[in-house]
């Protein structure tokens, strides 16, 4: 059975109730991570579409997963999903009152609902949520040693400003040693550590305590997108990242036989990166205008060629679930070896940027010492 346009009401999702003091207080508890993040949404919709295909109704299937959570906020949290559901609402009015559910999945559980595929739909969900975080542990997994290397030669060097700099400036400035440009420039950072190093600290702590309300503003979160998509290597890598979710959207939707221009209207909803936003909202209104997909996804340059062209021929053969499906497997492929590639290039590079900045600092320190020679000498 078809999905029906006209019973989506998009646009018309109930709004979330999180305004004013209350809504900043509620935004700062899950600072450092939410209380239902990608991962219970993985194990939420995998255990409900197995519940659900095993013959057991909705209402049961939510009692049977809140009774195997171990802490009271999660089983109070599944209990207003059930309060709902007895109140009369279905699945995706109950989850739209909700700030955890986003506007993507409230939409694909209506179109679950209306259409009688609840189960394909929570399946497909869980699989959707399930290569998101396979997604978000290959970069962790390739960022970690990085990170660890950069945070321990950062330490290293400030360590060196604060304290070995200093020094050797008052060697030479008590023996009025002319010094040159390089260890002019190193004493300048080393002063300036010394005089604002709190400071520093401060705003990197406050970037990281505020990051959230910094990241919802829409001119940073546009400026950072497109900035992130001008860095060599990592702008490829981001935006495979976002296609793979964007393909694995379409595939679902595409299964449910949602018509196409509603299909890219809530994967649009989905996706938070602005370029690919804005590349939908281009695409949605050339196919109003009665271009077909392929061409009008050929006028970004964030589609590629094989997209353009897989999707091509899924018009000509009416196979738009299996061509998003195969492309949704190529960019899990392209992601999981770009994140190794990251890995493996970043440790050297940092080394290397770490070992030339020691360098230039013993050099700095160094230069002036054979002036000092020649000072004492006389």
């Amino acid at each position: 059975m078809g999905f029906q346009l006209e019973k989506a009401e998009l646009g018309k999702k109930p709004a979330k109730e999180s305004s004013g003091l209350s809504g900043i207080l509620q935004k700062e508890i899950h600072l450092f991570g939410k209380s239902f993040g990608n991962k219970k949404k993985e194990d939420f919709y995998t255990e409900l579409g197995v519940l659900l295909q095993a013959g057991i109704n909705l209402k049961e299937g939510l009692s049977l997963i809140q009774e195997g959570q171990k802490k009271e906020k999660q089983q109070a949290f599944y209990q207003d999903i059930l309060d709902g559901l007895v109140g009369g609402e279905g699945l995706s009015e109950t989850v739209a009152k909700k700030k955890e559910f986003s506007e993507y999945e409230y939409y694909s559980l209506k179109i679950g609902e209306e259409s009688g595929t609840l189960t394909e739909i929570t399946k497909e969900l869980g699989l959707f949520f399930a290569r998101k975080n396979e997604q978000r542990r290959n970069l962790i997994n390739a960022l970690t040693y990085p990170i660890i290397i950069l945070c321990t030669a950062v330490l290293v060097i400030i360590f060196m400003l604060r304290l070995v700099v200093p020094m050797f400036e008052d060697i030479f400035r008590q023996n009025n040693v002319d010094l040159p440009w390089i260890t002019n420039m190193i004493v300048a950072a080393s002063n300036f550590i010394k005089s604002y190093g709190w400071w520093v600290v401060l705003f990197v702590f406050g970037m990281v305590v505020f990051r959230r309300l910094l990241f919802q503003n829409e001119w940073f979160q546009k400026k950072r997108d497109y900035l992130l998509l001008k860095i060599p290597y990592a702008g490829s890598f981001i935006k495979a990242v976002y296609l793979s979710q964007f393909t694995r959207a379409l595939s679902l939707l595409t299964a449910s036989k949602v018509p196409m221009l509603t299909g890219i209207d809530l994967a649009s909803k989905m996706i938070k990166f602005v370029p690919l936003k804005v590349a939908l909202d281009g695409v949605n209104e050339d196919i109003l205008r009665g271009e077909s997909l392929s061409n009008s996804l050929r006028k970004s340059s964030l589609f590629d060629n094989k997209m353009i062209s897989l999707v091509k021929v899924a018009e000509e053969t009416n196979q738009t679930e299996f061509i998003f499906e195969r492309l949704n497997q190529q960019y899990n492929i392209q992601v999981q070896q770009k994140s190794k590639l990251i890995s493996t290039l970043l440790e050297p590079f940092i080394i290397l940027i770490v070992g030339v900045l020691v360098g230039v600092i013993l050099v700095a320190m160094y230069l002036p010492m054979f002036k000092l020679g020649s000072v004492l000498g006389s």
